[in-house]
């Protein structure tokens, strides 16, 4: 009991979604999570639990058929927890039972989220929640009326709000087959709602806060928008303006690239094609869904789709990934060095040299876990009966590191040890991989001895 009182809070949030993984496995292996009323194989659930639980929305079974009522709601759950943070519930518990929240929760709460200090943490979990239900219940109203025309009221309602929470959560996981919202790509009510939610989940929740500052400014105090956005903290700028630039920069790349693909776009509308190529550059920000057929996509649009894979959403969000805020510092701080200029600076403020080396940290870790996973599946994927390429091992792996969910189709013909190493990327991408590196290095001390600098020959 000692020990556990020791743990620090990177320990602590791996520890506490492991438990979660196990105890989504453990319902997921039950006969009545199933429909065939069998229990259903160790790997595949631990498999379907951590894809939830690390809102990824890799799959090697189909939801919609292989598991039961029961089994879905499960998995609605397991999503809902890992998508929120499971601090968050351990916080409201501590809240509604009248404690205060310890100094040691306030860590752990600061490193799950990745926020700036430690205080006005129960406002912001109750708001936070507050903001969650509301949000995801408004997808839902506006979802479930196409849902009940086209699968009946009960099963229509439950389509609703599983979808809504799995879109906000940035989940992925859907209940219409093994085609995902492809039914559905050319329906604007459905895509635009799930757009919505995507985008609104996977922009963070400190983002969300100074938004919604910012429209009161702007709507009730009457300020002028350009006041109420220089108004609104650096990091939400940076966030909110290179989140837009990578959906439009996404959706042209795809447009293009797939306008005359008959295996994706080539075959549809104009309006169709827009919607679709929006939709895709939407989802590979880590949510999961495809419009469009993933194994029919160019290379050139895969290797842009493995781009936006990386990059994912931004920090204290449901997405996961590098993050938009710190992609943008590392090139903000190329732009820099091209320039010859000794400060990164944006929007008049200037970034610290420990921001820069903790987002360059994050990316190298990034790509260090994935190029490993990369050429570990590469040998025991050799014979797994499907005709693929060494980008749809790379699509894999960054869908997975990412918690994306997308696949060329790789996934259900994974072998147990292929499946293994996705496990493995799906929970260091949502716990992330500088708190991945952190448990391992807490033990270690700071070295008080200081050397001279070396020179050495870069570039």
């Amino acid at each position: 009991m000692k020990n556990l009182k020791n743990l620090t809070p990177p320990k602590i949030i791996a520890a506490g979604f492991l438990i979660i993984i196990v105890i989504g496995t453990f319902l997921l292996t039950l006969p009545i999570s199933s429909q065939a009323g069998k229990s259903t194989s160790l790997i595949d659930a631990l498999f379907v639990a951590t894809s939830a639980t690390c809102i990824t929305g890799l799959t090697p079974v189909v939801t919609s058929e292989h598991w039961s009522l029961f089994g879905q709601i499960v998995i609605m759950l397991l999503f809902q927890t890992g998508g929120l943070g499971f601090m968050t519930f351990v916080t409201l518990t501590v809240i509604f039972l009248g404690k205060k929240i310890t100094l040691r929760g306030r860590l752990v709460i600061k490193e799950s989220y990745n926020l700036s200090d430690n205080t006005g943490f129960s406002a912001f979990m109750i708001s936070l929640i507050k903001f969650t239900l509301v949000t995801e219940g408004i997808g839902a109203l506006v979802m479930c009326p196409q849902f009940i025309k086209d699968y009946g009221a009960d099963k229509g309602v439950f389509m609703g709000i599983f979808h809504s929470i799995s879109a906000f959560c940035n989940a992925g996981f859907d209940l219409i087959g093994d085609s995902s919202l492809i039914p559905y790509s050319g329906n604007y009510l459905i895509c635009g709602t799930i757009m919505a939610l995507i985008i609104i989940g996977g922009i963070g929740f400190p983002v969300i806060i100074d938004m919604y500052l910012m429209f009161k400014n702007l709507f009730i105090k009457k300020f002028r928008l350009m006041t109420c956005w220089r108004n609104l903290r650096l990091h939400s700028r940076i966030v909110l303006s290179f989140t837009a630039f990578l959906i439009v920069a996404g959706a042209l790349s795809i447009f293009a690239g797939e306008y005359t693909n008959p295996q994706t776009i080539g075959n549809m509308t104009l309006p169709h094609k827009i919607l679709s190529s929006t939709f895709q550059s939407v989802t590979l920000r880590t949510a999961g869904y495809c419009s469009i057929s993933q194994s029919g996509l160019r290379y050139s649009s895969k290797l842009i789709s493995i781009i936006l894979m990386f990059i994912g959403g931004s920090p204290a969000s449901t997405a996961g990934g590098a993050k938009t805020a710190t992609v943008a510092v590392v090139l903000l701080a190329v732009i820099t060095m091209i320039k010859g200029e000794d400060n990164v600076t944006v929007f008049k403020r200037n970034i610290t040299f420990q921001t820069i080396r903790k987002s360059l940290s994050v990316i190298v870790m990034m790509l260090m876990f994935e190029i490993i996973a990369v050429v570990i599946l590469s040998v025991t994927e050799r014979n797994c009966g499907l005709a693929y390429t060494g980008i749809d091992l790379f699509y894999e792996v960054f869908s997975a590191m990412g918690t994306v969910g997308v696949t060329t189709g790789l996934t259900p013909y994974l072998s147990n040890m292929g499946k293994l190493v996705i496990i493995i990327c799906m929970y260091i991408g949502r716990i992330g991989p500088i708190t991945m590196a952190m448990i391992f290095m807490a033990n270690s001390k700071k070295s008080e001895i200081h050397y001279p600098d070396g020179n050495i020959l870069v570039g």
